[in-house]
């Protein structure tokens, strides 16, 4: 005989539907996916993986932007946004020493980037196989691009790359991170990867030769090791794990709204992606040979209090660009040597980071194919909770 429910009260309909809603969440969560499957230029992973939160208060946080003034003081943070462009973009440091939520700033259009593995995409004629920390790809990750000279004069240390950085375009914030830098004469600044770019403006059909012209984007890029998107979240070519991005740049975003004391700075909740831990120094890959640096000091993700890390940019834009000291990475596996200039010989390798491993490299293609395109089982155990607890209050009617 099957048991006899109970019509439920006004509290027992409350709870189920917290439980739901706290369920569906964790289902829409955690999203871990095999690159490949995504690189195709019109099926790259849908926006929903990495928007920002519905609470973000955008709109405020785009105004306080536009208020900043704070910069080194020298012609390297000044750039135009075309090579035939009048208007200039200036990358302001008004919050780069914050004790949480630190960040460079800057307002610029928005080009297409396909450097990388898609570096023949629709329209581009000047791209190049590989980016700046791998060999990214343009129609799978959602990455920005800053001014070469403006890392190499000082600021490896701020941000070594695959730093985590939210882009508020179109009335909209998504995360990505920072993938390349733009070497060209002159350099410019107002680039992103195909994805971030054709998902920012859905109906503006954007190319490799064919940008989103007006000077309206905001661009906040994340400073220090700890806004650095941990191996375990991305290989060489991929963003593996969307629910840590997701994860950081929420953390991130808020301790930002923090320090700036606006309104709507919710707390971000883990919504089942793994707590990242504080990744080693990212490996700088450039587009020529480097020389390297020392490693930053670990910090917190979350978001919390940090050390701040102080930009230090000198006025000499012809020095190479340099790269942070190689460290192993935490795979057991030994990442294959990727370099595309190179004859294979690891001994004869210009790039340490790209050859040896970085938080690029340090995950084999092999790990990032078996990544799974659905929860994984850690992930899993809330739910089953969850459902247990559901089946119990209906069959008990508490």
């Amino acid at each position: 005989m099957f048991p006899v429910i109970s019509t439920p009260t006004m509290a027992l309909k409350g709870t189920l539907a917290i439980l739901l809603v706290l369920s569906s969440t964790l289902l829409a969560t955690g999203q871990k996916i095999s690159g490949p499957e995504f690189n195709k230029p019109f099926g790259g992973p849908p926006a929903s993986y990495f928007q920002a939160a519905a609470t973000m208060p955008v709109a405020a946080l785009q105004t306080a932007a536009t208020g900043l003034s704070e910069s080194p003081g020298n012609a390297v943070a000044d750039y135009k946004l075309s090579s035939s462009s009048k208007q200039m973009s200036t990358i302001y440091t008004d919050w780069a020493e914050l004790d949480g939520g630190a960040a460079l700033v800057w307002t610029a259009d928005m080009d297409v980037d396909c450097d990388g593995i898609d570096y023949k995409c629709d329209g581009n004629k000047d791209g190049q196989a590989l980016t700046d920390y791998g060999a990214l790809s343009a129609y799978a990750v959602p990455f920005i691009v800053i001014p070469q000279e403006y890392v190499s004069s000082g600021n490896q240390d701020a941000i070594p790359g695959n730093n985590v950085a939210a882009v508020i375009c179109n009335g909209k914030m998504f995360y990505g991170i920072l993938g390349d830098t733009n070497g060209n004469d002159p350099q410019v600044t107002g680039e992103a990867s195909w994805l971030m770019a054709r998902t920012c403006f859905p109906d503006d059909d954007l190319r490799g030769n064919s940008g989103h012209a007006e000077g309206d984007v905001t661009y906040i890029l994340f400073t220090g090791p700890n806004a650095v998107l941990p191996p375990s979240a991305v290989n060489e070519h991929y963003i593996t794990d969307f629910g840590t991005l997701k994860f950081m740049g929420d953390r991130l975003v808020n301790a930002l709204l923090v320090n700036l004391r606006l309104p709507g700075a919710t707390p971000s909740e883990d919504n089942g992606a793994s707590q990242p831990q504080p990744p080693p120094p990212v490996q700088t890959q450039s587009h020529s040979p480097s020389q390297s640096q020392a490693p930053p000091s670990p910090a917190s993700v979350t978001g919390q209090t940090e050390q701040p890390h102080t930009l230090t940019p000198s006025p000499s834009p012809s020095s190479p660009k340099p790269g942070p000291e190689a460290e192993p990475a935490p795979s057991p596996s030994t990442p294959e040597d990727n370099n595309d200039d190179n004859d294979g010989d690891e001994d004869d390798c210009d790039w340490p980071g790209h050859c040896e491993g970085s938080s690029n490299s340090s995950s084999s293609s092999s790990s990032s194919s078996s990544s799974s395109s659905h929860l994984d089982p850690s992930t899993n155990q809330p739910v089953l909770l969850l459902a247990f607890l559901l089946v119990l209050i209906l069959t008990r009617g508490l």
